[in-house]
Formats: C-alpha cells, structure tokens, sequence
C-alpha cells in the first residue's frame, strides 16, 4: 500500500516509520523543508526513532521524506498528523485545511484518508470531507474513504509504544472503517472500534480532559498544602496504596505538550459554541494549570528573601526544558513560562536540558531582558547559581552532583528527597 503521512514530527514520523517496516510504500510529507532535510540525512529529532531506526527505513527504500506536495500523487492512503494549536483561545485548524486541499488534489477514486491531529468532534466530516471533495471532485463514501483515529504518542515512554498501544479507529461508513482497520491493523496489535468519528474524536478528549482535571486537582491541592504545613507528597504515597477508586497523579511546576494546555480546550470551545454551555471542568484546569509557573516563581522569590537575596540580579539555573521527563518535547512547556517571569524580574536565567536542541525560544522580545543561556549542568554551574529549578526530572542529570553543588533547590518533581530536608553536602532542597 501506497501511504502518505502528513506531518513528521512526533505523531507522524513514528508512524510513518512503523508503516515502512511493515512493508508499505511510505512519502512522510512535511512542510518544513529543513526537517525533511535532516530526515533525509537520518537524523532523527523524535527520541521515538533513534537514528538507527530511521536509518534502516530509508534504506529499505520503502520511506522517503518530501517537502514537494507532488510527491503525494497516487497515494492509497493518507494520514493527517498535521498541528492543530490555540489562537487566541480558539482552535487553529489552517494547517488541517492546507493539508486537506493539498491531498485533494492528488485524491483517486477508492483511496482513504485519515485524520489523526487533535480536534473537535464534527472535524472529519464537517471540515475536511467538504475540502477533500471540493478539490477533488469526488465524494466522501461514495468515491474515497474516510476516517478518523485519534494518535495516542506518549513521547519518551518505552514501555508504550504506537505498535503496542490500543488504536481507537472509526470511519464514516462501514467500507471506510474496513480500510482504516486493516491499515492500522497492519501497524498495531490492536485496534478498538467505535461506531462515528464524532466519537473518536470525543474519545482523544476525554483522555487528555480526564488527565488535565486530575493534575490541576494535585496542582492545587500541593499549592494549599504548602500554605497548610502538610507534605502533599506524603498524602499522595499515601493515598495511592489504595487498590481500587484512585488513580495516582503528580503536581508539577505546569502542563505542557499538545495534549493538556491544548486539547481539553478544543472541547470546551465546542461545547460552548455549539451549546452555549461552559465546560467548567476544562475553565477551572485550565486556570490552576496555566499559573502553576507563576507560583513556581512565586516559591523561588520566597525562598530567595529568606537567604536575603532578590530576584535580580540573582543567578537562577533552570534543569529542564522539556515538558516531561526523559524527552525533547518543548511543546507549550511550562519553563517557558518560569523563565520569562524571572527574566522580567531581573534574574540572570541558565537553562540546561540535554534533550532539548530545538524549539524553545526565551527571552526573545521581552523588555530589557536577555536571553536565557543554555549550558551544561556542570558542578561548576549548580555551585555558581544562587538557585536552582528543577523542572524536567531527566534521568540524564547527575542528582548526586546537584545535591553536592547546588546551594538551593527548588524540586517541582519531588526527585531529590523529602521536603525542606538537607541533601548531600551543600543543597537545601525544598519540594514543591
């Protein structure tokens, strides 16, 4: 099978990949013609696909890279993985509409496309059945199958991978489901039906709503907690020797990713629009999770008067980059958010994040402010900040050389041990 995936980047390239190691004919289309450059090279940017891995594709010959929409003609199948972010609290979906006309013009009789991005329930078959038809000629069902299967990429998580993670697939008719079963059936141990694509869309959003409501829950529990004198991450512990009614969740210094500061929203934008109701669920996490960071430094500024020093002028090292641990995906991450709020305040802000090469711009724009200066978590730069932030728990930092060297730590993942408690030789760390 001919297989067009559109949109390399964390959701798209592990599936094209696995698409090619099963044998079928793979185009990962991109835009971004400097990343299609690099896949080209095998050089991998999603931890998902080592660069041996790609490596084995291209040479297989069953995947190539292209930024040329031409490259896409005489497709079986296309899959959207395509971006769809906020505006201005609104759904963005250009970049589902730009692809959906370019893979219209190269749509054939009895070939299938398949929406994979993040959306609204309705998207399939309101947004982009109309473009594939109008540019195409052809009509939805009749000519050319479609359908929708919400992704479910956990970068950074090796125990489940795209192959080994249930795939949620519908179509908008029997024939199409057919085709989309058998596609992903070929890449996945297992596929979950449901009857619409308003349904598998729904399903993606209340995955990521039901994650977002329970982070905001601990978020804000930890925030009080805190003010209260009680150890939130004792009760946590505590509470998740329970066997049954309880799912652990962890506060943190934010969300980040596509998932949670996004997609919950796509949901309550269409609940209100088309019902005139407000999610309240979806408003009240947004708001806990979206000043997490503002309390991050709130506690940084706290803890810096207590030592007699202020913000500015104040070195301040930030480990980690990344929204979660272990990964490259700066996507929305709260750090973004920490570091510009002590920039403006004067700090001289250091980040380090060995996963992180691409894709995360601070500073840029602010008022007297400069740039955030990325260096290495040496022992010479944990001993030279006046404090430490640590944001992204990756494996790959030295905890043993922090606990060692760093004068104060702030630890918004719990990584260094109890609250308040002393560490190693020098650091005082404090749990957010």
């Amino acid at each position: 099978m001919r297989a067009v995936i559109a949109g390399q980047g964390y959701v798209g390239l592990p599936l094209a990949v696995r698409a090619a190691e099963v044998g079928h004919d793979v185009v990962g289309f991109d835009v971004d013609e400097a990343r299609v450059k690099r896949l080209a090279a095998g050089e991998s940017y999603v931890e998902d696909i080592p660069a041996d891995r790609l490596g084995a594709a291209l040479a297989s010959g069953r995947y190539r890279a292209s930024h040329r929409p031409r490259d896409c003609a005489g497709f079986d199948i296309a899959v959207v993985t395509v971006p769809t972010p906020l505006r201005d609290g609104v759904p963005d979906l250009s970049h589902i509409e730009e692809c959906g006309r370019m893979l219209a013009r190269y749509l054939r009789p009895g070939a299938t496309v398949v929406l994979e991005s993040t959306t609204y329930p309705g998207t399939t078959e309101e947004l982009l059945a109309p473009l594939l038809e109008e540019g195409s000629g052809l009509l939805a069902g009749r000519d050319f199958h479609l359908g929708y299967s919400p992704e479910r990429i956990d970068p950074g998580n090796p125990e489940w991978r795209l192959e080994n993670t249930p795939k949620v697939i519908s179509g908008i008719d029997a024939a199409s489901l057919e085709v989309v079963r058998d596609f992903y059936g070929s890449l996945v141990e297992r596929t979950v039906e449901v009857s619409s694509c308003r349904s598998a869309e729904l399903t993606k959003l209340l995955e990521n709503t039901f994650r977002h409501v329970n982070i905001a829950l601990v978020n804000e529990l930890a925030v009080f907690a805190h003010d209260l004198g009680i150890d939130v991450w004792e009760a946590i512990d505590a509470a998740s020797t329970k066997p049954f009614g309880y799912l652990r969740f962890t506060p943190g210094p934010g969300v980040g990713g596509h998932c949670l500061p996004i997609d919950p929203s796509y949901l309550s934008w269409r609940v209100q629009r088309a019902l005139g109701r407000s999610f309240r669920f979806v408003e009240l996490a947004n708001d806990v999770n979206s000043h997490m960071p503002d309390y991050v430094v709130r506690r940084l500024v706290a803890a810096l008067n207590e030592r007699r020093a202020a913000v500015n002028g104040s070195r301040v090292l930030l480990l980690g980059l990344a929204y979660k641990r272990n990964t490259g995906d700066a996507r929305e991450t709260p750090a973004a958010r920490v570091a510009q709020l002590l920039l403006r305040m004067g700090a001289e802000v250091r980040a380090a994040d060995p996963h992180v090469v691409e894709g995360v711009h601070i500073g840029d724009g602010l008022p007297g402010a400069g740039a955030v200066v990325r260096v290495e978590a040496t022992p010479e730069e944990l001993a030279a900040a006046d404090a430490v932030v640590l944001l992204a728990d990756h494996d790959a930092f030295d905890y043993a050389a922090v606990a060692a060297h760093a004068r104060y730590v702030l630890d918004c993942r719990r990584r260094l041990g109890a609250s308040g408690g002393e560490v190693g030789k020098g650091a005082v760390v404090e749990i957010l």
